[in-house]
């Protein structure tokens, strides 16, 4: 558990769903998401997408911003690496350090896991998103030009990491 000032950051449980689905649902964006906006009967844990694998933000007991970090395959070869396969903060706490913490904790966790690496993708045009995954130390390590057209526009798919050895 992380906590700075009234931020309390959590390991998710299976009783969080509802309230993250909400949040989930709300901070959709094409800027950010390749997939459509999900349904307002839409989950978020399934077999594939585990309680244990989100970390929640938390001010005044709401949730207000998560991230998920989970294996990139179930190949041994790479189970020395994580990814970042999520990563919201609710719009009305932008700017107060939130995904910040949220991605130093998914270090950590990761770390915990015996993560040597943290991954992630973000789209080109998510010019927000690149910064902030630029001051917490990562770097571009590939770009898949034109990869998606969302809204009929070719973006780049950019692939960037952290390593987490120190």
């Amino acid at each position: 558990m992380h906590e700075t000032d009234d931020l309390i950051i959590r390991p998710a449980r299976p009783e969080d769903e509802k309230e993250l689905a909400v949040l989930n649902r709300t901070t959709w964006t094409p800027l950010a998401d390749v997939g459509p906006r999900p349904a307002e009967d839409a989950g978020v844990f399934d077999e594939r997408h585990l309680p244990d694998q989100f970390r929640l933000a938390l001010l005044d007991g709401r949730i207000v911003g998560y991230i998920r970090i989970a294996p990139p395959t179930p190949l041994a070869s790479n189970q020395h690496v994580r990814q970042i396969q999520g990563l919201a903060v609710d719009a009305s706490v932008r700017g107060r350090g939130i995904g910040v913490a949220l991605i130093e904790e998914a270090c950590r966790a990761a770390r915990g896991q015996g993560a040597r690496k943290l991954t992630l993708r973000v789209l080109g045009h998510n010019a927000p998103a690149r910064a902030l995954y630029g001051r917490c130390g990562f770097v571009v390590e590939g770009v898949l030009a034109e990869e998606f057209l969302i809204d009929g526009a070719y973006v780049d798919d950019v692939w960037m990491a952290r390593p987490l050895t120190d």
